[in-house]
C-alpha cells in the first residue's frame, strides 16, 4: 500500500451534505475529477447523439440496441486485458493512451456527420472502437484512484465520482437533445471533441504510477497468463464477485435507456428533448444522493446498504414501466416530435421514478466501488477494475439489447415492468446466500 493509504476510520459526520475531503487533500485527485467530470459531459452527448441518428435514420429501436450488441463482446475483452495492461505498466501512461484512441474515434463520428454519411455500419464501428477505448481507460483510472486517497476517504470518493457520473449523465444527453434539435448531429459530436481534451490535462498532471508487486516482490504475470491470475482471484473473493453479480442483475433487467427515443416520439411525445430528459432525470437522482451523501459514505454494513439501493432501484424502474403502460392502455400516447404536444403528466410521473432510480442506482455505486478499492491488493486493482468495468458498461449494453429485443417483439412497457420486477427479486435471492457480502463490515474490509 503507497504512502498516504493506510486505513484511517473516519470520525462521525454531522452533515448530511457531499464530504470534500478528497479534494481538499489531494489536488492530482481533484484534477483527475474535474477532467474525467467535463470529458463524461461530451461522452454523453455522443451517446446520446449517436443512438437519436441511428433512431432518425431507421425509425428502429432495434437497430438503436444494435450499439450495445457490436460493442458487447469487444468491451468484455478489452476490459479483461485491459485491467492486465493496467497492473503492468505505468496507469497515467495507459490511460493517456487509451483516451487518446477514445478521443480520436470522437473525431472519427463529427467527421462522418460533417461529411453526411447515412451508412449506419459506420456509426456501429466506431462506437465500437469508442468502446473499448473508453473502457480501458475507465478502468484504468479507477485503479489510480487508491493510489492518490487514504483508505478512509475512498467512500467519499466515490460519492464525488457519482456526482461527477451525474453531471456526465444529465448535462450530456441534455445538451444532447437541444443540439440534435437545433444545429444538428455534425456539431452535436464536435462539441464532445472540444470537452475530451479536458480529460487529458486531468491525467497529464499526474505523475507516474506503477503498479506495486506483490507481497513477495514479484511482477505481474503476462499476458493471457496476466488475465488468468486476476480471475483466479475473482474466485476467491465472494464479495467483491457478489458485487459484481447484483450489479449485473440491476443493468441487465432495469436499463431501458434504449426505449427513450421511441418513448418521445410514440409514447409521451416530444422527440429528442424527452428523451434526452428521461435520461438526465436518472442522472439527476444520481447527483442529489452524492450531494447528500455526507452521513451515507460512513455506513459500515455495505453490503446490506447494497441491497436496500439495488431494490429501490428495481422498484422504480417497475414504477417507470407502469406510466407507460398507463399511457399505452389507456389511449393517451402522444406520436409526436414536437415538445409542446407532449404528454406533460406521464413526462413528470416518468421523470420522478427515473430520478429515484438513478439517486438509488449511485448509492449502490458508492458502496460497490469503494468494497473494490478497499479490499483488493494494489497489484490487481487494474484487473478487478478491468472487470468492474466490464460489467458496468457491459451490464447496460446488455440491458440495452434485451430492453431493445423485447421491445421490439412485444409493446414499449414491457421491459421496464418485467424487468423491475426481476431485478427485486433476484438481487434479495442473491443476497441472501452469501452471508459474508450481506454483513461485509467497511471497518474490517474482506475481498
Amino acid at each position: 500500500m503507497s504512502e498516504g493509504t493506510e486505513a484511517r476510520p473516519a470520525g462521525p459526520r454531522r452533515s448530511h451534505l457531499v464530504d470534500l475531503s478528497p479534494l481538499r487533500q489531494s489536488p492530482p485527485f481533484a484534477r483527475l475529477w474535474i477532467g474525467n467530470t467535463l470529458a463524461g459531459i461530451g461522452a454523453h452527448v455522443t451517446a446520446t447523439a449517436v443512438a437519436l441518428h441511428i433512431y432518425d435514420l431507421t425509425a428502429s429501436t432495434f437497430m438503436v440496441s444494435l450499439v450495445a450488441w457490436f460493442a458487447l463482446g469487444p468491451v468484455i475483452a478489452s476490459g479483461l486485458y485491459g485491467g492486465a495492461v493496467a497492473d503492468r505498466f505505468d496507469r497515467r501512461a495507459v490511460a493517456l493512451l487509451a483516451s487518446l484512441a477514445a478521443w480520436s474515434s470522437t473525431v472519427g463520428l463529427a467527421l462522418i456527420a460533417w461529411a453526411g454519411v447515412t451508412t449506419v455500419w459506420a456509426f456501429y464501428v466506431i462506437t465500437t472502437v469508442n468502446a473499448v477505448a473508453a473502457t480501458i481507460a475507465s478502468a484504468t483510472r479507477q485503479a489510480i484512484t487508491p493510489r492518490l486517497l487514504p483508505v478512509h476517504l475512498l467512500p467519499k470518493a466515490a460519492a464525488l465520482m457519482g456526482i461527477s457520473m451525474g453531471l456526465m449523465v444529465t448535462v450530456g444527453p441534455g445538451v444532447a437533445g437541444v443540439l440534435v434539435a437545433r444545429v444538428g448531429y455534425a456539431w452535436t459530436y464536435t462539441v464532445d471533441v472540444v470537452l475530451f481534451l479536458a480529460g487529458f490535462l486531468g491525467l497529464w498532471t499526474l505523475p507516474r504510477i506503477r503498479p506495486e508487486p506483490g507481497e513477495d516482490g514479484a511482477e505481474p504475470a503476462r499476458g493471457f497468463r496476466s488475465v488468468l491470475e486476476g480471475l483466479d482471484h475473482l474466485r476467491h473473493a465472494p464479495n467483491v464477485r457478489m458485487s459484481f453479480v447484483v450489479d449485473i442483475i440491476a443493468m441487465t433487467f432495469g436499463h431501458p435507456m434504449v426505449l427513450f427515443p421511441a418513448v418521445g416520439a410514440l409514447v409521451i411525445g416530444g422527440g429528442s428533448v424527452t428523451a434526452g430528459l428521461l435520461l438526465a432525470a436518472f442522472a439527476a437522482g444520481g447527483i442529489l444522493s452524492s450531494l447528500g451523501s455526507g452521513r451515507v459514505t460512513g455506513a459500515r454494513w455495505q453490503g446490506r446498504a447494497i441491497r436496500t439501493a439495488i431494490v429501490v432501484f428495481g422498484l422504480a424502474i417497475l414504477g417507470f414501466g407502469i406510466v407507460l403502460a398507463v399511457v399505452m392502455v389507456g389511449g393517451h400516447s402522444v406520436a409526436s416530435r414536437d415538445f409542446g404536444d407532449v404528454n406533460r403528466p406521464a413526462l413528470a410521473a416518468a421523470v420522478v421514478c427515473l430520478a429515484v432510480a438513478g439517486g438509488a442506482d449511485n448509492v449502490s455505486a458508492i458502496f460497490r466501488q469503494s468494497i473494490l478499492q478497499a479490499a483488493v491488493p494494489d497489484r490487481l486493482r487494474g484487473r478487478m477494475q478491468g472487470i468492474f468495468t466490464v460489467v458496468v458498461t457491459g451490464g447496460p449494453r446488455l440491458g440495452q439489447m434485451l430492453a431493445g429485443s423485447v421491445a421490439t417483439l412485444t409493446v414499449t412497457w414491457v421491459p421496464p415492468v418485467v424487468g423491475g420486477a426481476l431485478v427485486v427479486a433476484l438481487v434479495v435471492v442473491a443476497v441472501a446466500r452469501v452471508p459474508s457480502f450481506r454483513d461485509y463490515d467497511a471497518l474490517h474490509p474482506r475481498a
